[in-house]
């Protein structure tokens, strides 16, 4: 084989070699890229997988509140119905507490006087009388 054609040969895969480096070092910047695009993309999905999930709480939160508004007016609107307002309700309590405490303190001056001697007239009327266990005791410390 001439020297001239193996130099040629010679090149020719020389050039061939730094063409495939160039190619897979292109290749290799281009798998980089997709991965970085990838990754990206994977986290804007994330990102937009957090926003809804916090939408949603927030959506939650606020159907959550308006259903406890709801049952509070419903539990309002029975009150007033069948027990009245609570102001209506606590005056009635204040009036019957009055009624009640006049009816003791008329009940008081009326017949006070009359039980307090009768209390007095039990306590100061003392019969003398002997224990039924006296009779007892005796029996048996005569055995």
């Amino acid at each position: 084989m001439p020297m001239h054609h193996h130099i040629q040969h010679s090149h020719i895969q020389h050039s061939t070699t730094i063409m495939s480096t160039s190619h897979q070092t292109q290749g290799l910047q281009q798998l980089l890229l997709a991965e970085k695009r990838a990754a990206e993309k994977v986290a804007e999905a994330r990102k937009r997988k957090v926003k809804r999930i916090k939408q949603a709480r927030e959506e939650a939160a606020a159907e959550i509140e308006a259903y406890r508004w709801h049952r509070e007016q419903q539990f309002i609107d029975y009150e007033e119905r069948y027990l009245g307002r609570s102001e209506d309700v606590a005056l009635q309590i204040e009036k019957d507490t009055e009624i009640h405490l006049n009816e003791i303190e008329d009940k008081v001056a009326k017949y006070g006087d009359a039980v307090i001697n009768e209390l007095l007239d039990l306590v100061f009327d003392i019969t003398p009388e002997v224990h039924p266990n006296f009779f007892i005791m005796k029996f048996f410390n005569k055995m």
